[in-house]
């Protein structure tokens, strides 16, 4: 049985490009549309089409993917009156985006009166693990649509139904908060290590394998090492994303001390060092002036 669908993917920047690319690999008829016409120029170039309005360029599909900065974004281009227009009963409607569990819900009521499914299916793997499609994709929605999507999410990495509309998001949240908690401690390390005498590189490789190893130590320890900053996951989403976390907590009446503490460096990086569009990694920056190493 033939699984391809036609797609419209929306939002071409550092994530959407290669899922874009694994998706045309896979062999899906893509559409592609992004806000700054040039960042989805490339794509068109390969063989995917776009349209001159976001509207135009979803008219046509079975899935729609979403991949924008935050609910906010999601939400502002579900209320676009043509946006609404171009839907139609039977389309499924993929948001890849990192966002509130409540704005998920919120687009999933929003989209079920317009006759469309949705799912909220954010990915943690950073651009490394975007272009080589083996992404961690964290699905909620109804189980049998996650399932009939499996040939779409496992062309840009590996999909689990984590539970009902919302609960993505909620995994999402959880996953920052660890890479954020971890990119600190690896930072810390890692300073440790060089002030000490030791070479980071080959402390990466003794800890390879142990419980101290992650992708976060060995990619972040060597970006951190090596003074590479280039984003691949922007500190100002995941600001933004830490935020998102601690607002959900407070909403369950709980208290996350550790994530509160990281979140307040990561909002020190961003707002007073001018670090919001370095990669994450760049909290070892924010280390080394406290150490007044900069």
């Amino acid at each position: 049985m033939n699984q391809t669908r036609k797609i419209t993917l929306i939002g071409t920047g550092l994530m959407g490009l290669p899922m874009s690319r694994n998706l045309m690999a896979a062999g899906h008829d893509l559409t592609v549309w992004n806000r700054r016409a040039h960042r989805a120029a490339p794509l068109v170039k390969e063989g995917a089409k776009t349209a001159d309005t976001v509207a135009r360029s979803i008219a046509s599909a079975q899935v729609v993917i979403s991949m924008l900065s935050d609910g906010f974004a999601t939400g502002e281009l579900l209320s676009d009156p043509d946006v609404q227009r171009a839907l139609t009963a039977g389309m499924v409607w993929v948001d890849m985006s990192s966002a509130k569990p409540e704005h998920a819900r919120a687009h999933s009521t929003l989209l079920a009166g317009l006759g469309v499914t949705h799912l909220d299916a954010p990915v943690s793997g950073g651009t490394k693990g975007a272009e080589a499609g083996n992404l961690a994709i964290m699905v909620g929605g109804e189980a049998a649509i996650v399932e009939d999507m499996r040939f779409v999410f496992e062309a840009m990495g590996r999909p689990v139904h984590v539970g009902p509309s919302g609960s993505g998001m909620l995994c999402k949240l959880a996953n920052q908060a660890i890479v954020a908690v971890t990119i600190s401690a690896v930072a810390e390390a890692t300073l440790l290590a060089e002030k000490g005498g030791a070479d980071p590189v080959a402390l990466r490789a003794a800890l390879k394998g142990g419980f101290a190893d992650s992708v976060v130590l060995q990619q972040h320890g060597e970006r951190m090492s090596e003074g590479n900053f280039t984003p691949g996951g922007l500190s100002k989403f995941q600001l933004k994303d830490l935020d998102n976390t601690l607002a959900e907590a407070a909403s369950l009446g709980l208290a996350l001390p550790t994530t509160q503490e990281v979140r307040n460096r990561f909002a020190h990086f961003c707002e007073e060092m001018g670090g919001a569009d370095l990669d994450h990694s760049g909290l070892y920056l924010e280390l080394k002036k406290r150490n007044d190493l900069t």
